[in-house]
């Protein structure tokens, strides 16, 4: 129960990678506060279950990460009802794909907005009480599109070139004072959206599933194995520990060789 005491938050995180990183910082005892979009009966069961399964405070914002007035006041709701953050994770995440020249105007701003933006704020919404305890923890979910770029995702790859430039900037900021910046930067990972994706890609192509995925994994790993989001779990609690304590400003690749080549 290495977290034991601490109030995480995890932006996004009623799902995906987001959901297995909250997972595994309860599972060492973190109180968590969870934000997304969802059905709201179905959030209040997963709110519910985690709480109950690892015996933990488990609340829910639903503060849209677009809005930075929404996002402040989640702040000030942490601090007022579980002591503030110590651990923030910077995951909610939207996509669109297109050619520059194609980009819609709206899709940009909110890519913007919601994978670079949003980032700023929360960090600009916790840090003071960070740096007030003396500690704090601060994962921001970058990309290996954060390192490198493909086509016709020009918002997307742009934001997490950000994400990464944010993150250094408060390694800088934050190095004497018991806080750390890091990013991880994940390739494929294996989650309910890349499922549908795979499936939608055997029944066009009329391969099977597995097929699917090994030729999509083949398009930029040479490892051909899909990340998981517990496995990112494990990493971020990994960047929580004291073993991780002079681990600033880094991103960190869990994308299986992506980037290495």
């Amino acid at each position: 129960m290495a977290l034991k005491g601490k109030v995480a938050l995890v932006t996004g995180s009623t799902s995906g990678i987001g959901l297995g990183i909250a997972r595994a910082f309860a599972a060492e005892g973190a109180d968590l506060m969870l934000n997304g979009f969802g059905d709201p009966a179905g959030i209040e069961a997963l709110r519910a279950e985690l709480a109950k399964t690892f015996g933990v405070r488990v609340g829910y914002s639903a503060a849209d990460m677009s809005k930075p007035a929404e996002i402040a006041a989640m702040g000030a709701e942490i601090e007022a009802s579980m002591g503030g953050v110590d651990i923030l994770v910077n995951n909610a995440g939207i996509q669109h794909v297109a050619a520059i020249e194609d980009f819609p105007e709206d899709k940009w701003h909110a890519i913007i907005a919601i994978n670079l933006s949003a980032v700023f704020f929360c960090m600009q919404a916790v840090i003071p009480g960070m740096k007030k305890k003396g500690w704090g923890r601060i994962i921001n979910v970058a990309s290996a599109h954060g390192l490198v770029a493909s086509g016709r995702k020009a918002a997307y790859v742009a934001a997490k070139h950000g994400v990464l430039g944010l993150t250094k900037v408060a390694a800088i900021e934050l190095a004497n004072a018991g806080v750390t910046a890091n990013a991880i930067c994940p390739g494929w990972v294996k989650t309910p959206l890349v499922d549908r994706q795979l499936e939608a890609r055997a029944h066009q192509e009329g391969i099977s599933v597995e097929m699917a995925a090994q030729a999509f994994l083949a398009e930029k790993q040479p490892m051909l194995q899909f990340s998981t989001p517990e496995a990112i779990g494990g990493l971020a609690v990994f960047l929580c520990s004291d073993a991780a304590r002079t681990i600033t400003g880094t991103p960190v690749s869990i994308d299986g060789g992506w980037t290495a080549q």
